[in-house]
């Protein structure tokens, strides 16, 4: 899972493993470590109250919340991307998950196996 932050824009892109472990398990965390003991975590939950999808940072942890049904239904579907914008203390916070697709050139410095295949590729394969 990547997690992308511009300004007051946090974009997440997850891999086929990583989609499948959030509809059976209901979540998907990961960990940058800066020093010992010192970490970001950020997690992508699937949770059954939540109404819409919604960021919150708390001690260290960026967490992601989508509602069951929305996080299902992604899923298991070809749909792309989820997006939400949340107020966020007098302005706003745009939220977006997106699946995460092989790029169409060959890039030597990331491993895109997991990714789902581009759908502009010619005939779904990677590159």
């Amino acid at each position: 899972m990547k997690l992308r932050i511009k300004g007051a824009t946090l974009r997440l892109r997850v891999t086929q493993g990583e989609v499948h472990a959030l509809h059976e398990q209901g979540r998907v965390e990961e960990q940058v470590p800066f020093a010992p003991g010192v970490s970001l975590i950020y997690r992508l939950v699937k949770d059954a109250s939540a109404r819409q999808i919604s960021a919150s940072y708390h001690g260290n942890v960026v967490e992601i919340l989508v509602p069951a049904a929305a996080a299902d239904e992604w899923c298991v579907s070809q749909q792309v991307t989820l997006a939400q914008v949340q107020g966020a203390g007098g302005t706003t916070l745009s939220i977006t998950l997106e699946k995460d697709f092989a790029c169409l050139a060959p890039r030597t410095d990331e491993d895109e196996s997991d990714n789902f295949p581009h759908p502009d590729a010619p005939h779904g394969k990677r590159c």
